[in-house]
């Protein structure tokens, strides 16, 4: 009898411990969707801050055959000006003196795609609508508008730290430089993964004494994860501290003022060039306003687009320390092997006119604001197996340039 009383508490107490179990994991489960649950609707909020600071209200809307949408938003009301140092910037409108000597070789017009389904009114600016689609895609939402890991291409040594990014660049240095100019053939190349991008720009470079970096930079580029297609884009960018805390693509901060009713930045080129047939190029030139110290844009011979003001940069008003062209892509090496990321045409300088990617009219503007062809490049590839730039040329039509770019994985680039 006693046997069967001791069984029986035995059973009784097992019952009572897996009770206890069963109602605690019931309750931890309950917590942690709780938490989860909290955490989304967090994220949530903090998304739909974030979008109705960067989409200001539309004057007109427009959406491109792409899918894009691009808000005409008044000129005074563009992201910008949520910059407090520039609540009472004046907005200058066309800079006070052009470039003296050659201008761009002829080449075609800027054609965006959303062209074909309308056009913003004066007094206002297309700004391509950020989607909470475009912001779920970053790694997270403080990463949205910054580069990834980004790296600043030096030619006097190795980079500072490659970080996954890989070049083909130009580079001149030795003088004082107050704007650049280039045409780049524009392009479509593969590009492997979603969080890997390919580009060809301009960087304007100040290097100060403490070897903080400040850049003004503009081009091409095809970045998935950025725009949600493998559309070539045109794009701006600006740092002034190396890209620690400030700046950002396109007008997704307070930075770039833009003064142009007809182009938009970050929206989709086209056409772009073919393989063996039509090529086409994005001429760009960044120059220093000698009036007013602000680096305005200016696409093809005319369309002055905007400008970044003087105030963002510290060191920049005495000028820059060097000037880069060329290609950048980023290497995630997924499973453990190089990039099918193409950079430029995908192709290899070596193949020449109408298969691989090209720079030419390349100038710089001086201190007295002529435009000068520069008497010598440095040239730099960071794996000349993967991406490889030639040497510069110099003919009667095209100026200064050079060919550069390259598939990526390849045989001699496992």
């Amino acid at each position: 009898m006693a046997d069967k009383l001791i069984r029986n508490a035995k059973t009784w107490m097992v019952s009572v411990v897996f009770f206890f179990f069963l109602c605690f994991g019931h309750i931890t489960m309950a917590g942690q969707d709780t938490l989860s649950s909290n955490g989304k609707l967090a994220k949530e909020l903090e998304v739909e801050k974030l979008l109705k600071t960067l989409n200001k209200p539309a004057v007109k809307s427009i959406k491109s055959p792409d899918g894009d949408i691009f808000d005409c938003v008044h000129i005074l009301n563009q992201p910008a000006f949520d910059d407090p140092k520039l609540k009472k910037h004046k907005i200058q409108m066309r800079p006070t003196f052009y470039p003296k000597g050659s201008n761009f070789s002829k080449s075609n017009p800027i054609a965006q795609l959303w062209h074909q389904s309308g056009n913003c009114p004066k007094g206002t600016i297309p700004i391509r609508r950020t989607t909470k689609d475009d912001i779920l895609r970053a790694d997270s939402i403080q990463q949205f508008v910054k580069k990834i890991n980004q790296t600043i291409p030096d030619l006097s040594g190795s980079l500072y730290s490659t970080n996954g990014h890989e070049y083909a660049i130009s580079d001149l240095r030795g003088d004082r430089y107050y704007g650049a100019q280039a045409s780049i053939n524009i392009w479509k190349p593969h590009v492997q993964q979603s969080n890997e991008f390919s580009l060809s720009q301009i960087w304007i470079v100040n290097r100060d004494d403490s070897n903080n970096v400040e850049t003004i930079e503009a081009g091409w580029q095809i970045f998935p994860e950025l725009y949600g297609d493998d559309n070539p884009r045109l794009f701006v960018y600006w740092t002034n501290d190396s890209y620690n805390r400030t700046g950002c693509y396109n007008l997704r901060c307070s930075g770039f003022v833009q003064v142009d009713n007809s182009i938009a930045v970050g929206a989709s080129l086209q056409p772009f060039s073919v393989y063996g047939a039509s090529q086409y190029v994005l001429s760009i030139l960044i120059r220093k306003d000698p009036g007013s110290g602000n680096w305005w844009m200016l696409l093809g011979n005319s369309t002055f687009v905007g400008y970044w003001p003087a105030s963002l940069f510290d060191r920049m008003s005495e000028g820059a320390s060097n000037v880069q062209w060329g290609g950048e892509i980023i290497n995630n090496r997924d499973h453990g092997q190089h990039t099918t990321t193409g950079m430029g045409s995908g192709n290899f300088p070596q193949e020449g006119f109408g298969k691989a990617s090209f720079y030419r009219d390349i100038s710089t503007v001086d201190r007295n604001n002529y435009l000068v062809s520069p008497n010598y490049l440095s040239t730099f590839a960071t794996n000349s197996k993967c991406y490889d730039i030639s040497p510069y040329a110099k003919s009667n039509d095209w100026g200064v340039y050079f060919f550069y770019g390259g598939p990526g994985r390849n045989q001699n680039c496992p």
